[in-house]
């Protein structure tokens, strides 16, 4: 027998699960395999510390990174995670779909149930409507399997690229019919009488979803094959619907700013939005767009990797554990933990965006950090018995072993400072200045969760715009639901993206120079 062919039992705890792992693999590889969902934000290529795993041995327990360990023997292996639950923004709270039901005509086909799935690179959610009266009758919602191959999509294009997308493709098909199927028990419907699913998603999520190749979207200009919205039969994409039900995918405007985005422009009714509207997308990227219904700009800023854990020593994603808002309180820090109104007792693992945006500001105003985001001597600190030192710098600790260290600071400044420029660079486009906006919109879950006064502290949203913040949950989702549930929305969305102008940042004079100037904290 061929050595390569040697298969051995790796036992997964607590679950029980058992797989047989070819030898030489990745013990994540086999985690992946074995249809667990690790957490592996860079890819397993060893850089983020998040796959993290203690092996049994006859010497004791023995912590180590799963992408690190190759399979040569059975293996008893305890998840440290695998009890985190996510919590998935799936309500959005601008655009209720319109009174009329009219989706897009199939011939021959009677309108049946309507479905609209927003793509996300983190999270999938699925919303099933009456294809009569447009009432929301189930939502369903999971973590995109793909992130097990990476958090962000540079890292899955480039898995795509090295060993082809049929796993990335085939896992969230299967994802999408999965929800699909739950949202049909949960309405007691047959899945063969939803006619119509409307797909929105990053350039990336969408080209995986299709099966076009995303190599154009690692080189420069990362222009996304296709940009038209697709109307395509379900069954060739295997999806379990209606034998001629059609899938509605919205159209991508650029390499990174894509379909989801036109459904945030949607929900947003931006063609009929007579202020100056900024709307933020922060996923694990970042989609602005400014403008009214005369005129609007949009750009992506490479900002949401770090916003959501991928880049931060104790990041983590908006699940059980995470500390995810924090406060000053008489001179001391407070911080809510994800899970503890269930479970008081809950220790907190990790950090995610919205507490992380949140421990800046308050580090800034407490004196811990300098306004070039450097620590401050810890003697002057409200509790100095906080201060550690990581790789030997000052880092600031919480209970349970959770920091934030000077690097993980210095992504925080990467990231604003990206969203920041962009947010200067389309006024200066515009002839207006950052005070000249009247509202903000922010979609997605991070800006669900994020606490405003906590982004203009820390210059991620100009100061001037604190109390012109307006949450707008699912976006995305919230435009794919009115685009299936009527064709006249759907040919709106593609008017709207055609006349969105899209603005290449890096290749403006100005760039770098705002992106340094964007960076303190002042």
């Amino acid at each position: 027998m061929n050595e390569k062919q040697n298969k051995y039992e790796i036992t997964f705890l607590p679950s029980g699960i058992r797989f047989q792992a070819e030898e030489g693999m990745t013990l994540l590889e086999a985690q992946i395999q074995a249809g667990l969902k690790p957490d592996a934000p860079c890819g397993g290529k060893g850089t983020c510390g998040k796959c993290l795993v203690d092996i049994q041995t006859s010497q004791g327990i023995r912590r180590e990174k799963a992408c690190s360990i190759h399979i040569s023997g059975p293996l008893t292996v305890a998840l440290l995670h695998e009890h985190q639950t996510q919590e998935i923004l799936t309500q959005g709270t601008v655009g209720d779909p319109p009174c009329k039901v009219d989706p897009l005509p199939i011939p021959d086909v009677p309108s049946g149930y309507l479905a609209a799935c927003d793509l996300g690179s983190t999270t999938i959610v699925l919303y099933l409507m009456d294809g009569k009266s447009g009432k929301l009758l189930a939502t369903t919602s999971a973590l995109n399997p793909q992130t097990s191959y990476s958090a962000d999509v540079i890292g899955r294009i480039d898995y795509a690229i090295k060993n082809g997308p049929k796993e990335l493709t085939q896992g969230v098909r299967k994802a999408i019919n999965d929800l699909l199927s739950a949202a049909c028990g949960q309405a007691g419907i047959p899945r063969e009488e939803v006619t119509h699913l409307c797909l929105v998603g990053n350039c990336c999520m969408h080209h995986l979803f299709f099966g076009i190749p995303t190599n154009s979207l690692a080189v420069i200009p990362y222009s996304p094959t296709v940009t038209d919205a697709m109307v395509e039969t379900a069954s060739e994409y295997d999806i379990s619907m209606h034998p001629q039900g059609v899938i509605l995918a919205l159209p991508n405007m650029a390499g990174f700013v894509g379909a989801d985005t036109v459904g945030c422009l949607s929900a947003a009714r931006f063609d009929q939005q007579e202020k100056m509207t900024l709307l933020l997308d922060i996923g694990t990227n970042g989609e602005l767009v400014l403008g009214t219904s005369s005129r609007r700009l949009t750009c992506s800023t490479a900002a949401g990797p770090a916003l959501e854990g991928a880049k931060i020593s104790c990041g983590m994603r908006g699940a059980t554990g995470a500390i995810d808002h924090m406060w000053l309180e008489k001179g001391h820090l407070h911080y809510s933990v994800i899970g503890q109104d269930k479970d008081p007792s809950l220790k907190p693992c990790g950090i995610c965006g919205s507490g992380l945006i949140d421990a800046v500001s308050i580090f800034l105003d407490a004196g811990i950090l300098d306004d070039t985001g450097r620590f401050t001597d810890a003697e002057t600190w409200p509790n100095p018995a906080a201060c550690i030192k990581a790789e030997g710098l000052t880092a600031y600790s919480f209970s349970n072993g959770v920091t934030i260290t000077q690097k993980d600071i210095r992504e925080v400044q990467l990231a604003k400072a990206a969203i920041a420029a962009g947010i200067q660079l389309m006024c200066d486009q515009l002839d207006i200045a950052p005070a000249d906006i009247q509202q903000v919109l922010i979609a997605g879950a991070f800006g669900n969760y994020m606490n405003p006064e906590s982004a203009c502290r820390i210059g991620l949203i100009p100061q001037a715009l604190k109390d012109r913040i307006l949450p707008m949950g699912n976006g995305a989702g919230t435009g794919a639901r009115l685009c299936a549930l009527n064709q006249t929305e759907f040919a709106r969305a593609k008017k709207m993206a055609v006349e969105t102008e899209f603005l290449e940042l890096a290749s403006l004079e100005d760039f770098q120079d705002t992106f340094v100037d964007e960076l303190g904290f002042e």
